[in-house]
Parts: structure tokens; C-alpha cells; sequence
């Protein structure tokens, strides 16, 4: 697939950087997220106005290539900006305005939820300043083997693990981030032992670090492959930033809020929930308290943890709720994917 290059815009390739031992990036994990914020910040007024063009593949349960799309992103400033999702059985467009309005139109099936993360992966990848601001989070710097190289990896881990072995998190189970070890470009991530994602062929574009490809994991499974085509300059007045007539006002994803309740009453199928050895021998004991999306599927994806009492139950309670199965939520008729918080307690007995 041809990169079409403005040199209006300002594209240049990044070269893959050798392995290291991450001497190149500050000492300190908040430092690199604060050095790696000005490469990913694509709300930058600075930034002159572009179109950029991916396509991409979708993967079924079994890991065979199903559905194929594109992915079209218009950007002439903070304000202004279009993102299309266009295959076969399903077309998805948002239009936000200079005025404030956030539109949408849609047709066919309803995106699924790694379609609507493309986005997200390659414009805004890092964690929010919220999440590294938190007094519960714990950054940890550790390093992983990634063909023949290190890389260093800083995991959010909110169980504050202190001095105890046992009660240290293993890297990957709580949101987890790597880096090139020279320079402060993300390579891969991974979110609560269920999704992986990762960042290839990185190219420069108005200062900025794009990935021309994303690959998303699921455990083992491959779901998603994408890989930009086309990253070119744009006129303010393209036509492409003016919303359909037949547009409606939206939120930029639909995903509702459901409460805990209601997800109970549509849950299909739900796994045995397994006490670590290691929690029962420290006498860990409480609520696991889990964030989850609810697919248009029924499966669940992006579970993460909200709190936990120790790390193997946070674990435990991950690898348990992420095989359950939900009737798929409805709204007007149509399936649609819903947020919803999920309680696991572990009792010890007497």
C-alpha cells in the first residue's frame, strides 16, 4: 500500500531504533509519558489541517479473516473534524463542527468494538493525565523481549504492592505500556491480560508519531489488522467536513452506561470463579470491582479493573468474567455495545 506524502504537511519516515536498555528515555516513568504526550497530542491547533485513509481487516472467534473496511479521518482543527468506518454490512460517520455539534449517520450493522479502538489507537494511545495522576497507581518500569530487543514497559498498577513478592502485580495484568528504548514512541500495549496492541511502521507527520500499522489481540487471537494508506494535506473547505443533511446529534461513541443490574438480567453464561492459592495462604479476601463493555456480540471486551484487594484476585476475577457471555443489549430495535460495572467477592471460609 503507497504513503502518499504533502511535503505541505510535513511527513517523514522514523527509523526503527536499535535495541538498548532504554537509556535513550528519561529515568522516570512519569517523565516518559511527559516526553511521549507532545509526539501523540493530534488535537495540536498548531497542526495544519490533513486526511489520512487506513484500511482494515477483521478476524472472527477462530482467527480467520472475515470482513474487510476503511477507515477515513478528516482533520482541519480541534474543533472540526470527520472519522468514517465504511465495509460491507456496516457504514458509521461522525461529524464534530467548529459550532459544537457532534453528528452521526449510520447504516447496515453496527461497528464492533475494535473498530471504534482504531481510532483511538492511532491518535490517542497513551493513558489520560487523569489516570497518571491518581494517588492509587503504581508505575512500574520493566523490560520484555520483543524480537531479539528490550523494550521498556511502565505498568499502571493501582494495588500499591509494597515491599511484599506476593503482592506484586506481573507485569501485563493492569494497563501496560512499551516504549522504543531510544526514543519516546509506543510500541505496544496491553490492557488487563485480555488486549494487546501494537504499533508498526511509525512514520513522523507534523511532529506527531502515527503507527501505518495497528494489530489488536484479543489473549492469542488476532481481531483486527489495520494498515494506513494515505496521509495527504486538506483543504478547510473540503466537503468531507460538512455533515449529511440527514445527520443526527450523537455522542462520539455509542456506547451507553447500563447498571450493574441490568447486565445481570441479560448474562448468558457465566464461568466458575477460581481463589488463588496465593490470596487463600496471605488471607487476601474482598470486592474485585471491574469496568467492562458489553459487545454487540454479547462478549465482553476492555474489562478492566477499578479496584482490588490483592493482585492474583484481580486476575483471578479478570480471567473468569472475560468468558462470560451477555444477550446482546437492544436499543430501539438495534444492538448496541453498553459500559456496565461488575462486583467479584472472594469469601475466605472458616
Amino acid at each position: 500500500m503507497t504513503l502518499l506524502v504533502c511535503c505541505g504537511v510535513g511527513f517523514a519516515c522514523l527509523g526503527q531504533a536499535a535495541g538498548g536498555d532504554g537509556a535513550g528515555l528519561p529515568k522516570d516513568p512519569r517523565e516518559v509519558f511527559a516526553a511521549a504526550a507532545p509526539f501523540y497530542d493530534f488535537s495540536d491547533p498548531a497542526m495544519k489541517p490533513w486526511h489520512l485513509k487506513a484500511s482494515y481487516q477483521l478476524y472472527d472467534a477462530d482467527g480467520k479473516a472475515g470482513e474487510q473496511g476503511t477507515y477515513e479521518y478528516w482533520w482541519a482543527s480541534p474543533q472540526a473534524y470527520r472519522s468514517t468506518w465504511t465495509r460491507a454490512s456496516a457504514t458509521y460517520t461522525e461529524w464534530h463542527t467548529a459550532d459544537g455539534k457532534n453528528l452521526y449517520l449510520a447504516s447496515g450493522d453496527a461497528l464492533r468494538f475494535f473498530e471504534f479502538k482504531l481510532q483511538t489507537a492511532l491518535f490517542s494511545p497513551l493513558p489520560e493525565a487523569g489516570e497518571l495522576d491518581s494517588g492509587n497507581l503504581h508505575l512500574d518500569r520493566q523490560k520484555e523481549s520483543a524480537k531479539g530487543a528490550k523494550m521498556p514497559c511502565i505498568m499502571l498498577d493501582p494495588m500499591r504492592p509494597g515491599d511484599d513478592k506476593a503482592d506484586y502485580a506481573p507485569l501485563g495484568l493492569f494497563p501496560t505500556y512499551c516504549f522504543d528504548p531510544q526514543i519516546p514512541v509506543l510500541r505496544t500495549s496491553y490492557s488487563f491480560e485480555g488486549i494487546t496492541s501494537q504499533f508498526n511502521k511509525i512514520v513522523k507527520t507534523q511532529g506527531k508519531y502515527l503507527a501505518q500499522e495497528v494489530l489488536f489481540f484479543e489473549e492469542t487471537n488476532k481481531v483486527l489488522s489495520a494498515e494506513v494508506g494515505t496521509i495527504e494535506g486538506l483543504a478547510v473547505s473540503d466537503p468531507a467536513l460538512v455533515p449529511s443533511p440527514d445527520a443526527k446529534a450523537a455522542k462520539l461513541f455509542p456506547v451507553i452506561p447500563i447498571s450493574g443490574g441490568v447486565a445481570q438480567g441479560l448474562l448468558l453464561k457465566k464461568t466458575s470463579l477460581v481463589y488463588p492459592q496465593d490470596a487463600k495462604a496471605a488471607h487476601a479476601s474482598g470486592r474485585v470491582i471491574l469496568q467492562a463493555t458489553i459487545g454487540t456480540d454479547g462478549k465482553v471486551h476492555d474489562l478492566r479493573v477499578v479496584s482490588a484487594p490483592f493482585p492474583s484476585l484481580a486476575a483471578s476475577a479478570l480471567s473468569c468474567v472475560s468468558k462470560w457471555e451477555y444477550k446482546p443489549y437492544v436499543l430501539d430495535g438495534v444492538p448496541i455495545e453498553v459500559e456496565t460495572t461488575i462486583n467479584v467477592i472472594f469469601t475466605l471460609g472458616d
